[in-house]
């Protein structure tokens, strides 16, 4: 495996990090290695220029500036694999419930380039790879990350087959927001009962509005008090119960869900990665109280996420 990049600030290790802790804590795992995400898929909804600038590793320097770090030959390969992760774990999910990728939720990804992280945006993608083979009629993508998925919203517009529910801190990146399906923009600082208020106000009802068939998750962890890029103050309990609530919500509908890992930012990628490992067995678990199957379907170890 070539290194990873050297220049720019994200934390990469990170993912080995998660994926040693989920198989440290005993639970039952299922661990797939995903197909890399065919380019006529990632063209559907990215620019192809910007498509073959990533396959290319010639991604110009103003473009890895917005992304944060260069791209390399070994990135163009992973964020080509994570996006066929989150692909992966719809399809599992379809037959268990719940599966999850353990990299990937790279929601900042835009059009023509990368942001915050992402390189290419594998929630879009994939919505719109299984609306378009027939895997689903109307997907909906809950991103519960601190930070807004931007990308995801405006790469999704106008589309009334996908629907984008965003709840995040108000005066978190990025600066200039999208226009989600729907926004809830939430106050520095809230806490346990103030998000799951938010998230119990409206998700249920967004169940029942749109109808979805298929649910994305991004399970971002930097709402926790102590994220280094969050403005939010979850606690671990907290995050667990935002995590019950979600799948509850989608499983007691009969509705497969399939999680991202999203953002999760700190000086002590083991405490980080312990925090996603907590979060997707916890999503499990619950699917668990619906289905007698545990499946955690594990896509690659390294992506951008916000």
């Amino acid at each position: 495996m070539a290194p990873a990049p050297t220049r720019g600030t994200f934390r990469f290790d990170k993912y080995m990090a998660v994926m040693e802790a989920l198989r440290q804590s005993g639970y039952p795992l299922v661990e797939h290695a995903p197909p890399p995400m065919p380019r006529r898929w990632l063209e559907a909804i990215h620019c192809p220029d910007y498509v073959e600038e990533v396959f290319t590793a010639s991604v110009p320097q103003v473009k890895e500036r917005r992304i944060g770090f260069p791209v390399t030959p070994h990135i163009s390969q992973r964020v080509q694999h994570t996006n066929g992760g989150t692909w992966l774990a719809a399809q599992l999910a379809k037959k268990h419930g719940y599966a999850a990728n353990s990299a990937a939720g790279s929601h900042h990804a835009l059009y023509d380039t990368g942001a915050g992280y992402c390189v290419f945006n594998d929630l879009a993608v994939a919505a719109n790879r299984l609306i378009a083979e027939g895997d689903a009629q109307r997907v909906l993508v809950i991103d519960l990350d601190v930070h807004q998925g931007d990308g995801t919203a405006s790469l999704t517009a106008l589309r009334d087959d996908i629907f984008t529910l965003s709840v995040h801190a108000e005066k978190n990146f990025p600066v200039r927001k999208a226009r989600s399906s729907l926004d809830v923009p939430l106050a520095d600082g809230i806490d346990d009962d103030g998000f799951l208020e938010a998230l119990d106000r409206h998700l249920p009802r967004v169940f029942e509005s749109f109808a979805p068939d298929m649910v994305l998750y991004q399970a971002g962890v930097d709402v926790h008090d102590d994220d280094r890029l969050g403005r939010l103050a979850l606690s671990d309990t907290g995050i667990e119960r935002r995590d019950r609530f979600v799948v509850g919500e989608a499983r007691r509908r009969g509705l497969p869900i399939a999680s991202a890992l999203g953002g999760g930012y700190g000086k002590d990628p083991r405490e980080v990665g312990q925090r996603h490992a907590r979060s997707m067995i916890t999503c499990a678990d619950t699917n668990a109280r619906f289905e007698r199957s545990f499946p955690v379907s594990l896509g690659c170890d390294m992506d951008g996420a916000g």
